[in-house]
C-alpha cells in the first residue's frame, strides 16, 4: 500500500455554498489519470501542461453528466506542490461540487488532510516553514499592510535573512572546529574574537527583528480593543460608526447592550478586534451582572481601551473607577455627546488622565470620530507602514524561536567573558543555529510539522 506522500490527494479548495465556481483540487502522481476517469472531453493524459480544458464530469458507472466544467492540468515540477496538480472548476454549489469530489475519490484519490497541499509544497522543497505560515496569513489578512507583510514572507524575505544568519554561524563553527582539531594552525584568541563578533552581529539582527513582533502580531491577529464605559454613554453608537453598519442595537434606554459583541474593523490600516461591552455599573439584574462580568474580562484582555464618557453628565464614581482601572492600559478617553449641553468638569477630568489621551466626539453627528481614527492610527504607527522592504515578524512561533536563539547567543557571550573553552562555547552557538533552523523548517521536528499544517484550512 502506498504511503501518505505517494497517494494522490483531493479536496474542495473553495468555500462551501453558492457561488460562480467551485474548485476540486487533486495533487499526486495519479492526479491527471484519476481526473481523466471522470472527465468527458479531451484526453487529459495527452493535453499539454498548464492548460485549461472544457468538458463534463461524468459518473463512469451510470454515464450520467454531473456538471459542465473547465479542468486545469499542471504537471510537476512547476506546480504549487511540485507534483502533478489538477483543478476541476465546477459550477458553484454544494451538490455538484460534492458529487465531483466523491467521483474523484471513487476513482482513486484520497481526501486531503487540512493543509496537506501546502505541507507537500514544504516537504518537496518548494517553500520553507515561514512561507508556509505566510500562506494562511495572506488568506486571513484584514488590512492592506497585513497582506503586504504576508506577501513579503511568502516571497521568502524572512527565510533569506534567517538563512544568512545561519550561514554566518556555521562558518564560525567551522573555525572553532579547526581550532579544536588543529590548534597549531589557528590562534585561539583569533577564533574567540570571531565567535564573539558572530554572536554579537546575529543577536543585533534578532533584536531588530523582534522589535517588529508586537506590530506584526497586531497586523496578523488584530488589536484587541475594548469599548468600555457606563450604560448609555454611546459605546454601541461608536461601534456602529467604526463598522459603518448598525451591528449593535442603539436606544436611549440604559443597559441595551447586555453581552459582548466582537467584530473586526480596519481603522486607517490598523486591524481592530473590536469588542463592544455591556455598560459597567452596579446592578442587581441577573442578566446585566453576567454582561458586566464579561465586560470586565474583555477589559482585562484588551490591548487598547476606548473609554467612553458622557460629556452631558458630571463624572460619576463609576466613571472614576473605570479611569483608575484602565490607567495602566494603552487607552483613548473619548468625551462623547459634545452636541449636548456640557456638564462634565474638564478640569477634574484633566487630573485623572494623561495629556494626549482625550478625544472629544459626538458619535451621533460623527463629529470628532475622524480625529479618533487618526489617534488610533498614530498610537500604533510603528514606522513599518511606509517601508515596503522591512522584514516584519508576525508569527508567535517564529518570535519565540528567535528569543531562544538570542538567549543561546547571550550564553555564548557570557561563556567567552568567563574564559570558557571554545568547545563548550560552541554548544550554545550550535543551539542558536538549530533554533534558527526551526524557524524555516530546516531543523524542525516532525511533530511540529504535523501540528503546524493541521491548523490550515482544508483544501490549502
Amino acid at each position: 500500500m502506498a504511503n501518505d506522500a505517494e497517494e494522490t490527494i483531493t479536496a474542495i479548495s473553495t468555500p462551501p455554498g453558492e457561488g460562480a465556481i467551485s474548485i476540486v483540487r487533486l495533487s499526486g502522481d495519479d492526479a491527471v489519470a484519476i481526473a481523466n476517469k471522470v472527465f468527458r472531453g479531451k484526453n487529459l493524459n495527452k493535453v499539454p501542461s498548464h492548460t485549461i480544458n472544457y468538458g463534463h464530469i461524468v459518473d463512469p458507472d451510470s454515464g450520467r453528466v454531473i456538471d459542465e466544467v473547465m479542468v486545469s492540468v499542471m504537471r510537476a515540477p512547476r506546480t504549487y506542490t511540485c507534483e502533478d496538480v489538477v483543478e476541476i472548476n465546477t459550477h458553484g454549489g454544494i451538490v455538484a461540487t460534492n458529487r465531483t469530489l466523491q467521483l474523484v475519490m471513487a476513482a482513486g484519490a484520497r481526501m486531503a488532510e487540512p493543509g496537506e497541499f501546502t505541507k507537500r509544497a514544504f516537504l518537496n522543497g518548494r517553500i520553507d516553514l515561514t512561507q508556509a505560515e505566510s500562506v494562511m496569513d495572506v488568506i486571513r489578512a484584514k488590512t492592506n499592510r497585513a497582506a503586504q507583510v504576508a506577501e513579503d514572507q511568502l516571497g521568502g524575505n524572512l527565510r533569506e535573512l534567517i538563512d544568512g544568519l545561519r550561514q554566518d554561524i556555521v562558518n564560525t563553527l567551522a573555525k572553532v572546529e579547526v581550532n579544536i582539531d588543529y590548534p597549531e594552525y589557528d590562534a585561539e584568541q583569533m577564533t574567540a574574537d570571531a565567535v564573539a563578533k558572530c554572536a554579537k552581529q546575529a543577536s543585533a539582527k534578532l533584536t531588530e527583528l523582534l522589535a517588529t513582533a508586537e506590530s506584526g502580531k497586531i497586523l496578523r491577529e488584530g488589536l484587541a480593543t475594548a469599548i468600555v464605559g457606563r450604560p448609555n454613554v454611546g459605546k454601541s453608537s461608536l461601534l456602529n460608526h467604526l463598522l459603518d453598519e448598525d451591528k449593535a442595537i442603539v436606544t436611549d434606554v440604559p443597559g441595551t447592550t447586555r453581552d459582548v459583541l466582537e467584530e473586526y474593523v480596519n481603522v486607517r490600516g490598523v486591524p481592530l478586534r473590536l469588542v463592544d461591552t455591556a455598560g459597567i455599573h452596579s446592578t442587581e439584574d441577573k442578566v446585566e451582572k453576567i454582561g458586566v462580568e464579561r465586560s470586565l474580562k474583555a477589559l482585562k484582555a484588551a490591548d487598547l481601551v476606548l473609554l467612553v464618557l458622557d460629556a452631558s453628565r458630571p463624572l460619576s464614581d463609576e466613571d472614576r473607577q473605570l479611569l483608575d482601572a484602565t490607567s495602566d492600559k494603552k487607552r483613548i478617553v473619548i468625551l462623547n455627546k459634545q452636541d449636548l449641553p456640557q456638564k462634565l468638569d474638564p478640569d477634574e477630568l484633566a487630573t485623572l488622565i494623561e495629556p494626549g489621551e482625550l478625544i472629544s466626539t459626538s458619535v451621533m453627528t460623527t463629529g470628532g470620530v475622524d480625529a479618533l481614527e487618526t489617534k488610533i492610527s498614530q498610537l500604533f504607527n510603528t514606522g513599518i507602514e511606509n517601508s515596503q522592504n522591512a522584514v516584519v515578524v508576525s508569527n508567535a512561533r517564529q518570535a519565540g524561536l528567535m528569543r531562544q536563539a538570542q538567549n543561546s547567543l547571550k550564553s555564548v557571550h557570557e561563556g567567552l567573558e568567563a574564559g570558557m573553552p571554545l568547545d563548550l562555547v560552541q554548544i550554545d552557538l550550535t543551539e542558536a543555529w538549530t533554533k534558527l533552523g526551526e524557524i524555516t523548517g530546516d531543523a524542525a521536528p516532525d511533530e511540529l510539522i504535523t501540528t503546524l499544517f493541521s491548523q490550515f484550512c482544508l483544501g490549502k
